[in-house]
């Protein structure tokens, strides 16, 4: 998965995902094209985390807990994907 919207930490965490857990991935997949396509109702559903770097996005992964999306809102960009407990 490349291409406007995703960060290189994304892209490299995704494609180790999609080689080794394929269903995990769709899914990963289906909730970053709603993200991108429509970042205004996915912030709803979204929490905040203030970093040094601003303030990032954390959205759950229906269904694959402990799974989150970490994406900002200028662009929308994915950040990261990854299981995070909180």
């Amino acid at each position: 998965m490349t291409g406007i919207g995703y960060s290189q930490v994304a892209n490299n965490q995704l494609d180790r995902i999609e080689a080794t857990d394929p269903d995990l991935y769709a899914d990963l997949a289906e909730l970053c094209e709603d993200i991108l396509d429509a970042p205004h109702i996915a912030r709803a559903s979204a929490s905040a985390i203030t970093t040094a770097d601003g303030i990032v996005m954390r959205s759950a992964v229906p269904g694959r807990w402990p799974y989150k999306i970490f994406w900002t809102l200028g662009g929308p960009r994915i950040e990261a994907v990854f299981p995070h407990g909180h």
